[in-house]
């Protein structure tokens, strides 16, 4: 969507807030045993107690309230009875729907002890991000935001998972426009202040291709391989965009 007004932005802002508190409270629910199934009620307490509902479940009948993915689950992992276990990246992502607003954030938690290459990983996709995050301004190209972000990546000596795109959001999950993770030449068209949009690099230790789990929602590295994923939704401005789903 495209905020024209103070009340969409302030309206998105209060979603924005309950997407962050569910992702704090579920970041400190994981530990060693926990299944993924209490991890999703920890969250889904936080959006009832907003009068906030599960936009995964609202717009795509998704089987939990939210996607809880672990190590080489890359997206959309249902919550269920595995349990937690030591090593292990656990990747939670809520999107909340408020009053008709739309936000979506997603975090990856360490398990202790992790591998050294999941814990630089985990940093990659934060700092993927950030790049992302600086480059996205409005005026600029949409393709500014795939350079920047693959830039981060492979200089870490990791791989963006190229079929997973940032995209539009506030009205409904996937909103135009699709934004590669990586430089897409011909994505020029430029950003425009007031956008909403996500930023979220999903990025592997191994290649680019993920599979389809056989549960038909979880999406996986092809190889294997571990993944990760962080993201916020944010307005587009002319400056540094405005993060909605931040602490």
């Amino acid at each position: 969507m495209s905020i024209d007004n103070e009340e969409d932005l302030e309206a998105l802002k209060r979603a924005g807030r309950v997407v962050a508190e569910a992702l704090k409270e579920m970041e400190a629910a994981v530990r060693p045993g926990v299944t993924t199934a209490h991890l999703d009620e920890v969250g889904a307490r936080v959006l009832r107690r907003h009068g906030a509902l599960s936009a995964p479940q609202k717009v795509y009948n998704f089987p939990g309230v939210n996607c809880i993915s672990l190590n080489d689950e890359a997206v959309h992992g249902v919550p269920g009875d595995r349990t937690v276990k030591a090593g292990d990246l656990v990747k939670l992502d809520v999107t909340a729907e408020l009053d008709g607003y739309i936000a979506d954030a997603a975090i990856t938690v360490l398990v202790e002890p992790v591998s050294r290459r999941g814990r630089q990983l985990v940093t990659c996709a934060r700092s993927a991000f950030e790049h992302a995050y600086l480059a996205a301004r409005a005026g600029r190209p949409i393709n500014a935001i795939g350079y920047a972000l693959e830039g981060e990546v492979r200089r870490h000596g990791f791989a963006v998972l190229r079929e997973l795109h940032s995209h539009g959001v506030g009205r409904t999950i996937h909103e135009p426009p699709s934004i590669p993770q990586y430089f897409e030449r011909r994505a020029t068209e430029p950003l425009r202040e007031g956008s909403v949009l996500t930023i979220e690099p999903i990025i592997s230790v191994g290649k680019t291709k993920v599979v389809e789990a056989g549960d038909g929602w979880t999406l996986k590295t092809a190889d294997g391989s571990l993944s990760a994923h962080y993201e916020h939704t944010v307005v587009i401005t002319k400056g540094r965009p405005i993060i909605l789903t931040a602490a």
